[in-house]
């Protein structure tokens, strides 16, 4: 194959790819925002990283009073779960079912709720090895930060789907 057969392919393919909706991870259309204001429980850090990602993600200003926004954003809760998942034949740990559940809700500044309470639940499986107390607590703690992330994301993008009404 030449080298003028090999760039129409890879120009089909690129175009195939992007008429499909083929977005990489992380890249969203811009909010139907101006400005958002985000309101998180006291202690939890996912109301920064959620003004972080609208920041860096979109055009919408993220805004520091919720009279001066457009819509506000306000995570009703957060919490972290860990459940048993299985017990050896001794009765001891084998697995952990780690959840972490997010309860959102989307306002405009009228007070009018476009999105009611939502929830989204991530959950991952931890494998658990007395011997290795230490190693799972550090794990334990990476994947709860990978699930915010995946909460984060999953939030974003439901919010970028909005269709609002002119």
């Amino acid at each position: 194959m030449n080298l003028s057969k090999q760039k129409i392919l890879i120009l089909v393919v690129l175009f195939l790819l992007t008429a499909c909706g083929f977005q990489l991870r992380g890249q969203i259309s811009s909010l139907p925002f101006k400005s958002m204001y985000v309101s998180a429980p006291e202690g939890h850090t996912i109301g920064l990283d959620l003004e972080r990602a609208v920041a860096t993600s979109s055009t919408t200003k993220v805004t520091t009073n919720a009279v001066e926004a457009e819509a506000v954003l306000e995570v009703v809760s957060a919490v972290h779960e860990r459940v048993i998942l299985s017990l050896s034949g001794g009765g001891r740990v084998r697995d952990f079912n780690l959840i972490y559940r997010v309860v959102y809700r989307l306002v405009d500044k009228q007070g009018i709720e476009i999105i009611p309470n939502t929830e989204i639940a991530i959950t991952r499986v931890l494998p658990f090895l007395d011997a290795q107390i230490l190693a799972k607590e550090a794990e334990e703690k990476l994947l709860q930060k990978d699930m915010q992330a995946d909460a984060i994301q999953q939030i974003i993008w439901r919010l970028s789907a909005i269709k609002m009404p002119s």
